[in-house]
């Protein structure tokens, strides 16, 4: 989401400045603005939200004053009865406020000062004449506060329309009344989802939530809302917005209204939030506290309003909430192409394999307007990869995030063709990116290079989807060694917002440049890595998973060590990561990893994985792995597996560890290897590593990656930390000098 936090963000926006406020000028005087466009259509003010000097509606202080500028001008002009309010964005309303405005909040009192002006500009808008938001494109964060102080909302039917809160995100709430004004508008069951959330909602379902008022054609959006306006103004429209039906007024009067009732709502809120968050985070549970008090007191109440303003200010000053900005802030950084302009923009993708990895690749490519070609085989497999790409365009078909046209219209835009097709060499010619997403062979790659390369034109840029082999390997099979290089997707494809971009000696940075910008057109989050075994986040996964198996081996049980690590934060434990990534995939990877980093991946024996490898227990593709899984049915550990372990445990003394001396010892092997991988130049900044880790993993977010939760428990804290671990349990906890060095001279990786 872009700048799309809390209006509350708009820091004092509506505080008078000298000869600023224009209530009091001559009423027939249409004020000049920067970023705000008035014009006078009979009795109508048709308003036009446009930031001149940013690409989005984003509100920050220089908005708010122009907005309560506006407001002034036209409760002043007698002759204007409402007023139409409208983006000239292209695919935005409001997409939020400038987070840079929390990081000049230096304490709750700086954070608290923030709600008190902004409240007052909403409630100016909400109580004054009436006013049609006309809403096309990203509606977010303060953007949808703003609309909701609004009378009336009409929105344009399209999936670039969207609504959310996306605060929680960022370990705050809706600082601008929506802990108020949307509960009020839409009822307590709907809206606490949405606040707790941050999820999107689209146009039907928003009209279905009455969080709009009307849906529209996106031509008759303008005319639609001048209409409503005008009605608003006459008294002829008033909207009802109220449950239909005796069931559902006595159902919102129970549970909105009775105490017994709203207890209920509230209790399965905050059983559901510590079942999904554990407690790591505060936000959502500082959002139930905020509803429930205004839900008491009255939604809209100085009561309300008041505990919305201090649980903002409470949350805006967590470390949680400063971890998560991090985050934001370092994706931001890596969505800016760090190379020169390409001297072409790719307009077509190929992508070589159809199976799970290539075709999702195909379907992030073809929704962001590339031409697609899709490579497989045999017939039966490129089949496979098409239905797969269908499927999940019809999920968002289903979901009203895309029409029917638009998906039918997409996947013409994919050309399946098969090796043997006499048309291929014809087809390919058309390629400017070439993505290789077949299974992990080096003599297999080399071909498709080669055949690649005879095919293509000069042009065309090679990139290889390899997650274990060097690309400098691979590279040697490419008569264009400078158009060629790694980009390393994670699955699944469609969801995983990372890419790693691995560049070899030879890669230039036209080549890299391209897929950069295709990366960041098919909605990732690029980050650039150094050509070495694992590349980056499979490099620090694999000390992270011989920790795993090492404390398996030493005692620790399967559970105790999943639910350690999903305390701490992470999605999903490592035992159930190692069945989803396949017990075959992991060994791959640790013996791959082994000799570039020795001691440091080779706590555990081996040979237990091994051993089970050769019982087919590869994890979930086998139905057995750490865990059993029955088809329809619910996993459970596996007996098997049970017994394997208990005879490697037999040779390894056994160890009673606490959980927090189980999530330490593992966190502290990957956040040591991602230091490492800072010290050898693997990436080039601490920012890369924090992106990399959240996004590639699900490093907790809440802790800002390693190298922000490095800063925040301090460098010397987590160096002694290892060195006990290293005193009883072995030399692979040996601290990189880089952390040894920060630790002595007290320093941070952040600013």
């Amino acid at each position: 989401f872009r700048n799309n936090m809390a209006a509350a963000l708009l820091l004092r926006s509506v505080r008078p400045t000298s000869g600023f406020w224009l209530m009091g000028r001559n009423a027939s005087t249409i004020p000049t603005l920067k970023h705000i466009k008035i014009r006078k259509e009979d009795n109508l003010a048709i308003v036009t939200l446009d930031r001149t000097d940013n690409p989005v509606n984003a509100l920050n202080q220089e908005f708010g004053q122009e907005l309560s500028a506006m407001l002034d001008y036209v409760e002043s002009d007698e002759s204007i009865a409402a007023t139409v309010l409208m983006s000239g964005k292209k695919n935005d309303f409001i997409a939020g406020a400038d987070i840079n405005m929390l990081d000049a909040c230096k304490d709750v009192k700086d954070f608290h000062a923030i709600t008190g002006p902004v409240h007052q500009l909403f409630n100016k808008m909400e109580t004054g004449k009436p006013i049609v938001a006309a809403i096309h494109g990203s509606c977010l964060g303060g953007g949808l506060e703003l609309a909701l102080a609004c009378t009336y909302r009409v929105c344009a039917e399209s999936p670039k329309t969207k609504f959310s809160f996306p605060e929680v995100m960022l370990g705050i709430l809706p600082g601008a009344g929506g802990t108020q004004r949307l509960p009020s508008l839409i009822g307590l069951q709907a809206a606490l989802p949405l606040m707790l959330t941050g999820s999107n909602v689209f146009p039907s379902k928003a009209k279905r939530l009455k969080l709009v008022d009307e849906v529209t054609d996106p031509y008759a959006l303008e005319t639609s809302a001048k209409m409503a306006a005008k009605e608003l103004a006459a008294g002829s429209l008033k909207p009802n917005r109220g449950p239909k039906g005796t069931i559902a007024k006595l159902q919102k009067y129970i549970l909105e209204q009775v105490p017994f009732g709203r207890n209920f709502v509230f209790d399965m809120a905050r059983k559901q939030v510590m079942k999904q968050t554990r407690g790591n985070y505060p936000a959502p549970l500082k959002i139930i506290d905020v509803v429930e008090t205004s839900a008491a007191a009255g939604f809209k109440s100085d009561a309300g309003f008041a505990a919305e303003a201090l649980a903002f200010a409470e949350l805006g000053v967590t470390s949680e909430s400063k971890a998560l900005r991090s985050i934001f802030f370092a994706q931001t950084a890596c969505k800016k192409n760090p190379y020169p302009k390409a001297k072409t923009s790719p307009s077509t993708v190929t992508v070589v394999g159809a199976g799970l990895m290539g075709a999702g690749v195909a379907e992030v490519s073809v929704t962001k307007d590339y031409n697609v070609i899709l490579q497989e085989m045999s017939l039966e497999g490129l089949s496979r990869g098409l239905t797969q790409v269908e499927k999940n365009l019809s999920k968002k078909v289903k979901k009203r995030q895309m029409s029917s046209f638009d998906m039918e219209k997409t996947m013409t835009k994919i050309t399946g063709i098969t090796n043997d097709d006499k048309n291929l060499t014809k087809v390919l010619k058309n390629s400017d990116l070439v993505v290789e997403a077949v299974f992990e062979n080096v003599d297999v790659k080399h071909k498709i290079i080669k055949d690649m390369e005879a095919s293509t034109n000069p042009h065309c840029v090679f990139a290889t989807n390899t997650s274990a082999i060097p690309i400098a390997k691979l590279a040697e099979a490419s008569k264009r060694p400078d158009k060629f290089l790694g980009m390393h997707y994670f699955s699944p494809v469609d969801k995983m917002p990372l890419l790693e971009i691995i560049r070899h000696k030879g890669t230039s940075d036209e080549a890299a440049s391209i897929a950069y910008e295709v990366g960041l057109k098919q909605g990732k989050t690029p980050i650039v890595v150094k050509d070495v075994a694992g590349f980056f986040v499979n490099r620090c996964l694999g000390p992270y998973s011989d920790e795993g198996v090492a404390l398996l081996q030493s005692g620790a049980a399967v559970e105790q060590i999943n639910k350690a690590m999903l305390d701490f934060g992470f999605p999903v434990g490592p035992m159930s990561l190692v069945d989803e990534v396949g017990l075959d995939v992991a060994a791959s990877v640790g013996k791959n990893l082994k000799g570039d980093l020795g001691i440091r991946v080779s706590a555990s024996d081996p040979a237990m994985l091994d051993e089970a490898i050769a019982q087919n227990m590869l994890g979930r593709k086998t139905g057995s792995g750490m865990y059993l899984y029955p088809k329809g049915g619910s996993k459970s550990e596996n007996p098997e597996m049970l017994a394997l372990v208990e005879k490697y445990r037999a040779q390894i003394p056994q160890q009673s560890n606490s959980q927090e001396d189980i999530q330490m010892r593992m966190v502290s092997r990957f956040v040591n290897e991602a230091a490492y991988c800072l010290q050898d130049n693997i990436i080039d900044s601490p920012t890369v590593g924090d992106i990399g880790s959240v996004f590639g993993i699900g490093f907790p977010p809440f802790r800002g990656g390693p190298f922000r939760m490095v800063d925040e428990m301090g460098a010397q804290q987590l160096v002694d930390m290892m060195l006990r671990f290293r005193d009883a349990n072995g030399s692979h906890f040996e601290p990189a000098q880089i952390l040894v060095d920060y630790a002595k001279a007290g320093k941070k990786f952040h600013p």
